[in-house]
């Protein structure tokens, strides 16, 4: 999937370097000699400064945590506490290179829930990317929801890099539902984010709430998939701008489709499984030629006993 240049660039190496000395070997004159001499140091300076260029920006293999509605007070709230303490500390024994969060970081968005779940996600030991839910910012957002989530949590839709690979993460609440300006400057930047990332050849993860769809991209609008001419959208972009997957929440049970070569994943959550799966999570392995993922169960027996 992903080309490993360092054995190309070995070989480019080699033959300029030979090329250069049978050069110098076959010349008649000293000043000739001297010139082929000189640049083949160039070439050489010019080279290994490639190769080192081209060593940082390739890909690297590195796992993280695909978590789904913590929803704090989804499933009882003081059951929605110890689950999503459990991930944490779970999460801190595996030490992935970060986690991201699908949506719905809490059941009810308020001062004190909030409050509880930041408290929490202070003892997770590696970065956290959180994506706003339907409960996080409304069913229909507005200006009070949009800025209430953003000046308490923080930005509703941003990009991150991490070992040669792009993530970005959405406000799918602005698909399912048009919102005039704050749609329109969501979609602008959706575009140019992964259009810009494409050109610099970094494969992308696109991290979300709601599933673009549920089990065939031509079906009809429901609660839990964007709307048809949205999802339209949405997937030409992801096919044309080199997308690797597509991870959400929302469904509370675990859905796990392909379109077009690209991963499409709705994990088990921490609060409450509607088909009935373990708590847990989701452990994505990410490697040049391969990218798995496996379900982590919440190990509640041992939060129990104590």
């Amino acid at each position: 999937m992903i080309k490993n240049l360092q054995k190309r660039q070995k070989i480019l190496l080699i033959i300029f370097v030979y090329g250069a000395k049978l050069l110098c070997y076959a010349a008649n004159s000293i000043k000739l000699n001297r010139m082929i001499l000189r640049l083949n140091t160039l070439i050489i300076v010019v080279l290994l400064a490639f190769c080192f260029s081209c060593a940082e920006k390739e890909q690297q293999p590195f796992s993280f945590v695909q978590l789904c509605d913590t929803q704090l007070g989804m499933g009882g709230y003081a059951h929605d506490i110890m689950t999503f303490k459990q991930a944490v500390v779970q999460i801190n024994e595996l030490n992935p290179d970060f986690a991201v969060i699908c949506g719905d970081l809490v059941h009810n968005a308020s001062d004190s829930s909030y409050s509880d779940f930041l408290e929490i996600l202070e003892t997770l030991n590696v970065p956290c990317h959180l994506a706003p839910g339907n409960h996080d910012v409304g069913n229909i957002p507005n200006d009070t929801t949009l800025n209430y989530y953003r000046e308490t949590i923080g930005k509703d839709y941003f990009d991150f890099q991490n070992k040669g690979y792009s993530f970005i993460v959405t406000n799918t609440q602005l698909w399912k539902v048009d919102i005039g300006s704050e749609s329109a400057k969501h979609d602008k930047w959706f575009e140019e984010t992964l259009k810009n990332q494409e050109a610099k050849k970094l494969p992308i993860f696109v991290i979300g709430h709601y599933p673009i769809f549920l089990e065939d991209p031509e079906e009809e609008e429901k609660y839990y998939n964007i709307p048809p001419i949205k999802r339209k959208w949405i997937l030409d972009l992801f096919k044309s701008n080199n997308v690797l997957a597509y991870l959400s929440g929302h469904t509370h049970k675990l859905l796990v489709n392909n379109y077009e070569n690209i991963q499409f994943v709705s994990g088990e959550t921490t609060s409450k499984n509607f088909d009935e799966r373990p708590y847990g999570f989701r452990l994505w392995d990410v490697s040049s030629d391969t990218i798995q993922h496996q379900f982590i169960s919440l190990e509640l027996s041992k939060v129990e006993k104590e």
